[in-house]
């Protein structure tokens, strides 16, 4: 049977590959606020075109899909972003096909297709209020033997604050496939995010005929079709029976850090001595 299956580490990068990450989860809003601006800019083009008469049929095309919006980029990069060779281009990716999924949950949420809450119109991605994320499918995406480090496209290898090793396990005898990664800052923490596919053995039951019928109930945890009952483990009887002893012997035992009075001396309530 194979599963999709995340598994998400920790990363302790240095503070180059920190400028690294920031670099390209900063491309990755540049591309999307880009694309987002170019979508705007055509529909009110084509707004501005029907005002005048022009048929539907011939107003300007709008990149609606990751495809046009690749198309676009591709066309103006060189132009609008002269340092764009200095990220992944699987940073420019992340961000246009977000663009293209938030448009796809707009138009189908305002056609009724979609189900849930009403979406709104895409917004710009601000730097302080957007999460910083960026997404590789493509290029060496690996995971050190060592179980301590992986490797990113562009970013190099980088180590991780804990053992990957049950990801390295699948990989090492082939169960597990790498689908994508997402880099992504949270809680002022680098984490990386591992999408596989991993194959897993189906379970076979020990008697795949067998039939029985289970009522769950109050007084008893379960009972059988065939008469056996399952008691209650009881945690709440066992843990306040154990409470209760060990507040009877705390109130019987001296407090220990509880200073002893002078000879010819008692102790008031707030500790203060005063003579017999």
């Amino acid at each position: 049977m194979k599963v999709v299956q995340a598994y998400r580490y920790a990363l302790d990068p240095t503070a180059a590959q920190v400028a690294a990450l920031v670099s390209h989860c900063g491309a990755a809003r540049f591309a999307f606020n880009r694309g987002l601006a170019l979508v705007r800019a055509t529909l009110s083009q084509r707004a501005g075109e029907r005002s005048y008469g022009v048929p539907d049929e011939v107003l300007t095309e709008v990149p609606w899909s990751l495809y046009g919006l690749h198309r676009a980029w591709n066309a103006a990069k060189g132009r609008v972003a002269p340092w764009w060779a200095d990220n992944s281009k699987e940073a420019y990716n992340t961000g246009l096909e977000g663009v293209a999924r938030a448009l796809k949950n707009w138009s189908a949420s305002r056609n009724g297709t979609r189900k849930g809450r009403k979406v709104g119109f895409p917004r710009f991605r601000s730097k302080h209020r957007a999460g910083s994320s960026c997404r590789f499918t493509t290029g060496t995406i690996r995971v050190e033997p060592d179980r301590r480090h992986v490797t990113l496209p562009r970013l190099g290898t980088i180590r991780t604050a804990e053992s990957t090793r049950k990801l390295a396990r699948h990989l090492e005898r082939g169960s597990g496939r790498i689908l994508s990664v997402t880099v992504r800052r949270e809680g002022g923490r680098w984490w990386v995010a591992f999408t596989c596919q991993i194959e897993r053995t189906d379970r076979v039951p020990a008697q795949p005929g067998a039939v029985i019928g289970v009522d769950l109930g109050v007084k008893d945890l379960a009972v059988l079709s065939t008469g056996e009952v399952i008691a209650n483990p009881g945690h709440h009887r066992s843990a306040s029976k154990r409470l209760r002893r060990l507040n009877k012997q705390l109130a019987s035992s001296p407090c220990p850090n509880a200073p002893t009075p002078a000879p010819g001396a008692a102790w008031s309530w707030i500790g203060i001595s005063t003579p017999r």
